[in-house]
């Protein structure tokens, strides 16, 4: 770990990024089969999951504008009780209302990917207490945390799920005992959010006199535009989320939740250690450059995973594409960070996380009923690559290429 982000804040941080991730993960592999296994067909599936991120866009993107003036820390404390809420909810019953309102006002991942304001407001708590040289390897170490913790959630929730069934325990009870873990995992992660100390918050008063749109004020311009981009992109990868993924490995080639948690697991480790190279790449050819160059063949790769014939083909080339897929990550945080003021970087890292988040929720409505089906199953990856490779070009043509480019659209992760 880099000396620089050695501090206490600094360490709470992590560690309550790492517990997160570990929970998305531990969910995320079953959450899916969980619905399923009540007896929801794979068309309500697809809305609850799209109710779960749009909910949670609704809700992250008033608290993630707000942080900045409410605290920050009274923020994550908030996310970590919806969290909670969601893992009670979803394990109380199996009525679909409830369900549904579970999922709309909760915060829990179908992805295993980070959802809530959590990581808006860490982003720019943790820019607040490192300098800007290093804000780009930091990212990568954060990122490189969580998802060394998603994967041992993955591989954690797969697992005892196995183990339940095979002793017995009947499915649906299985995986409803792991959204209960999951619900567990919010209060501690509240627990330590009451330790980090006020110097993550904003060190002056945000001045009430300037007019702000979302908590925008000068870089509202450039926000609007970098959130349209990643909405394209997560809506692209909202139609193969990670609970998709598994249930499609489910329904393709028959693999048990132990073998999907595994795939998962390798998938996610690769993925964390992937972002440790953006930094380096990032220093020789700028951060926009190593968001494109890395995740064009990602995509191509993503295509690829359903024209495998067998599962151990499929597993690799899936495990391929999430070697280089995460390196866009640290970079595009780093990026954000680097183009807005200190006293709007929750605000941008939420606007721009929501609007992920947004087009995240859409794409399940449409890639549930395909992936429950045999002869349009492999539709999703490749809607998915494809819409990813559109906008890797505009993200180019936008920040690099283009007429509208400056200094800060190679900026190496320092101030622009």
């Amino acid at each position: 770990m880099p000396p620089s982000i050695h501090g206490r804040d600094a360490r709470l941080l992590f560690a309550t990024r790492g517990l997160r991730m570990f929970g998305y993960g531990f969910v995320s592999v079953v959450l899916v089969l969980y619905l399923a296994a009540l007896g929801i067909d794979t068309a309500a599936i697809g809305l609850l999951l799209t109710l779960t991120l749009a909910g949670d866009a609704v809700i992250s993107l008033w608290l993630t504008t707000h942080a900045d003036r409410v605290g920050r820390r009274r923020v994550l404390l908030a996310g970590a009780l919806l969290m909670c809420l969601a893992g009670l909810g979803f394990a109380a019953t199996d009525a679909f209302a409830v369900l549904a309102l579970a999922a709309t006002v909760g915060v829990i991942s179908p992805s295993g990917n980070e959802v809530g304001p959590f990581l808006a407001v860490e982003q720019a708590s943790l820019a607040q207490t490192i300098p800007d040289r290093a804000r780009t390897s930091v990212f990568a170490w954060f990122n490189l945390v969580g998802s060394f913790a998603t994967a041992t959630g993955a591989l954690a929730g797969g697992g005892l799920a196995g183990a339940l069934i095979a002793s017995g325990v009947r499915s649906v009870d299985a995986y409803r005992g792991i959204i209960v873990g999951y619900a567990i995992l919010g209060l501690l992660l509240g627990v330590l959010f009451t330790r980090v100390s006020p110097a993550v918050e904003v060190p002056d008063a945000p001045d009430v006199s300037v007019a702000r749109r979302l908590g925008l004020h000068r870089s509202q311009r450039t926000v609007a535009k970098l959130s349209a981009l990643f909405a394209l992109d997560a809506f692209g990868g909202g139609f193969v989320v990670q609970s998709l993924i598994a249930y499609w490995f489910r329904v393709r080639f028959g693999a048990d939740p132990a073998i999907i948690g595994g795939i998962l697991f390798g998938a996610n480790l690769l993925a964390g250690l992937s972002a440790l190279l953006a930094a380096r790449i990032a220093a020789r050819i700028g951060l926009v450059r190593t968001m494109v160059f890395t995740h064009l063949p990602s995509n191509v790769l993503l295509i690829m995973v359903p024209l495998m014939p067998t599962l151990p083909l499929a597993a690799l080339v899936l495990l391929a594409r999430f070697s280089i897929s995460q390196m866009d990550v640290p970079t595009r945080q780093s990026y954000t960070m680097a183009v807005v003021e200190p006293d709007e970087r929750s605000a941008a890292a939420g606007v721009t996380g929501i609007a992920r988040s947004i087009g995240a929720a859409l794409a399940p409505l449409a890639s549930a009923p395909l992936i429950g089906g045999v002869v349009l199953a492999s539709l999703p990856f490749v809607i998915s690559g494809g819409l990813k490779i559109v906008y890797d070009l505009l993200l180019y043509r936008s920040f690099v290429s283009g007429p509208a480019c400056s200094r800060p659209c190679r900026s190496q992760g320092g101030s622009p």
